[in-house]
């Protein structure tokens, strides 16, 4: 439809006059057209050739070489990120194995402290069982040595407490024998 208003315009303007050739605009006159149709043909031949032949195959040159580059660029970072990738990979593996060394590591260390910690209680305990052996013999040498004390303690008192009782002095070796009877009979409950 707007096509049809520009054809009207323009054929009303051609019936009109309204180019103003007479009016002293010598570019609308069409006995210039000629030469006007010339210097058209010949500003934008040059042209065309400038840009077709010097402009036109620097841009190309241009954007083929930032599209080369980029495909470069591009090659490059898939070489990195499967280069990074195998990295990582062995990174893993390298982690994994030392977490494996550091595990076993940590069980034979276990394993030998355990032993250290066995064969040493066992001596500190062989130490002990013979201290309290030890021990024992001296106890009961103790009390052997000290059940002839107090016999003869006994004997004293014995001898002091009827001696005070009666006045009679008793013979040594019957008090003795007395007190040697009950200390035998009673030596059990002490020993």
């Amino acid at each position: 439809m707007r096509g049809y208003y520009c054809i009207i315009i323009a054929i009303s303007a051609v019936q009109n006059n309204l180019f103003a050739a007479e009016a002293g605009m010598p570019q609308l006159d069409p006995k210039y057209w000629a030469s006007q149709a010339f210097w058209l043909i010949l500003v934008f031949t040059i042209l065309y050739i400038s840009i077709a032949k010097f402009y036109l195959p620097k841009i190309k040159n241009n954007l083929d070489n930032r599209e080369n580059r980029i495909k470069v660029d591009l090659d490059d970072a898939n070489k990195f990120k499967e280069l990074s990738e195998l990295k990582l990979k062995e990174y893993e593996k390298i982690l994994d194995d030392a977490k494996k060394e550091v595990i076993k590591i940590h069980i034979e260390s276990k394993n030998t402290l355990d032993k250290e910690i066995k064969s040493k209680k066992e001596a500190i305990e062989k130490e002990i069982e013979k201290e309290i052996i030890q021990a024992q013999k001296e106890i009961s040498e103790l009390k052997k040595g000290s059940i002839s004390d107090i016999q003869k303690i006994s004997e004293d008192i014995a001898s002091n407490v009827i001696e005070n009782i009666s006045g009679d002095k008793l013979n040594e070796s019957s008090i003795k024998a007395v007190v040697e009877d009950i200390s035998k009979k009673n030596i059990g409950k002490y020993l």
